[in-house]
């Protein structure tokens, strides 16, 4: 039997048909529009999303010569915190997506921040009171997009997006959501499992527009037959960056990933009780199994791979990616040149939305290779932030002592190079790259009963490279403290 999962992305969507034993067999991938009404502002269109969903799907399972009857479960893995509001009755959108990336409701964070509001919803959710997270963006929909009056008529529901396609998939049927996507809305009570009405009054948020909760692994309905040529169960779901640490196979505590995308996530495994954080870092839901919540310390860096695509689209340096590497390698050691990218502010530890992106230590002799190399390094740069703050919440783990990573930015030797020296630890490359789908489907193969447990899982994983630091420590020092005055 087959397994498919869609990875629905901040600017692509994707589909992979795995076999049985979870390897690759054909996929499929559309870009979709990026919507920017004003600066800091960021939006999708809802149907994109959802074309994009039915058109990968259905390529990827021709590629792959599979029928509806052959596919024993479908894995949704998302975007997180980006919010969709549909109707009930016709599953139509009412407006645009507000992506993640999104920062139009800074001022009304720091006015609830300014009323003290902030240590209680830390306390309740494990996160921070921050744009990037759902709730305040969907208050912003509906006082802005005059909708709040069908919101609370029960006209509207809102979701990830995970529970938008869900919704679609199924005809509206099932109006779900995962604990992994649900502990991303700031409506969610990280310790009691659900999401709270206090919150939703704090928010101005109506609790009947929230979908249910349900296990990352487990029945999400089944896809109407007309879209695939018969139904396919959905069994399993999961937020992008928890579906990559199910990939990675982390499921003991101490273990960490990072995957760089658009922007970089890190995860540290923290077991079966949450970790308050200290350091700005976030505690997120890792998974939800049978009823059992595990728990994570999250860094959340807001650009990474994005930083390469400006590159490439704003300064017109490069005409691909893969040029950075190169130019990186024949860059002047001797020119410390830093680059903050914080285009859309800065994510974790320091969570400064009015922040902005700088390069410094310009001089006449610095050309393409200079700025290529800052841009790569300003990743490792922002990884070694993360890794210490999470090291300082949980000191009595071995948090980072050796990392994996996925993502499109690993294919450079050269960054995970440079990120092992800045880290002084090794950095993990495994054979499967596309860890975030592969997370997705073996979600619903463990739900489908084709695949094995998670410490079964765990044995197949496969290291392609390890990168290990060479580095000498004073030069690591002195290039770790420019980059903390460059960022003050």
């Amino acid at each position: 039997m087959a397994i498919v999962a869609l990875d629905q992305g901040t600017t692509s969507t994707r589909a992979i048909v795995f076999d049985d034993a979870l390897r690759p067999a054909a996929s499929a991938q559309r870009e979709f529009r990026q919507i920017f009404p004003k600066p800091g502002w960021v939006e999708h269109d809802p149907e994109d999303l959802w074309a994009t969903t039915v058109a990968t799907v259905a390529e990827a399972m021709a590629r792959a010569g599979v029928a509806a009857r052959d596919v024993a479960g479908l894995g949704v893995t998302n975007q997180r915190e980006t919010v969709v509001v549909w109707e009930r009755a016709t599953g139509r959108a009412v407006a645009n997506a507000i992506v993640w990336q999104d920062r139009r409701t800074a001022d009304v964070c720091a006015h609830m921040r300014g009323e003290g509001l902030e240590p209680e919803i830390t306390r309740r959710t494990g996160l921070v009171l921050d744009p990037y997270f759902s709730a305040t963006k969907l208050g912003w929909l509906l006082d802005h997009e005059g909708l709040r009056a069908r919101a609370e008529a029960g006209e509207l529901a809102f979701g990830t997006v995970d529970a938008f396609l869900i919704f679609r998939l199924t005809g509206g049927r099932v109006h779900a959501t995962d604990a992994t996507n649900a502990c991303r809305t700031l409506l969610y009570a990280i310790e009691s499992g659900g999401f709270d009405e206090d919150l939703c009054r704090t928010f101005d948020v109506p609790s009947g527009m929230l979908p249910e909760i349900r296990d990352s692994a487990g029945a999400f309905g089944e896809t109407l037959p007309e879209l695939f040529g018969g139904p396919i169960r959905i069994l399993g779901v999961a937020g992008d960056q928890q579906a990559a640490t199910v990939g990675q196979a982390c499921f003991e505590p101490g273990m960490a990933k990072v995957t760089y995308g658009t922007g970089a996530f890190a995860l540290l495994h923290t077991g079966e009780r949450p970790v308050a954080s200290s350091n700005k870092l976030l505690t997120t839901v890792a998974l939800q199994l049978g009823g059992r919540r595990t728990f994570a310390l999250e860094g959340a860096i807001f650009v990474a791979g994005a930083a390469v695509q400006w590159l490439r689209d704003g300064l017109k340096l490069i005409r691909e990616a893969p040029e950075t590497q190169g130019l990186a390698a024949a860059s002047d050691p001797d020119q410390d040149v830093y680059l903050v990218p914080a285009f859309v502010g800065l994510g974790a530890p320091h969570w400064d939305p009015e922040a902005r992106a700088a390069l410094i230590g310009l001089t006449r002799g610095t050309g393409a290779p200079e700025i290529a190399r800052a841009t790569l390094e300003s990743v490792g740069y922002q990884t070694a932030d993360l890794i210490a703050a999470m090291r300082a919440d949980w000191p009595e783990g071995e948090a980072g002592s050796v990392l994996r990573v996925d993502g499109g930015m690993t294919a450079s030797d050269w960054t995970l190079q440079f990120l092992a020296d800045v880290l002084d630890a090794p950095v993990d490359r495994p054979t499967v790259r596309e860890t975030t789908a592969l997370g997705a489907a073996y979600l619903a193969g463990l739900a489908a009963g084709v695949c094995p447990a998670p410490e079964e899982f765990a044995k197949d994983w496969r290291l392609d490279r390890r990168f290990e630091p060479a580095m000498d420590a004073e030069t690591r020092r002195r290039k770790l403290a420019g980059w903390a005055d460059a960022g003050a």
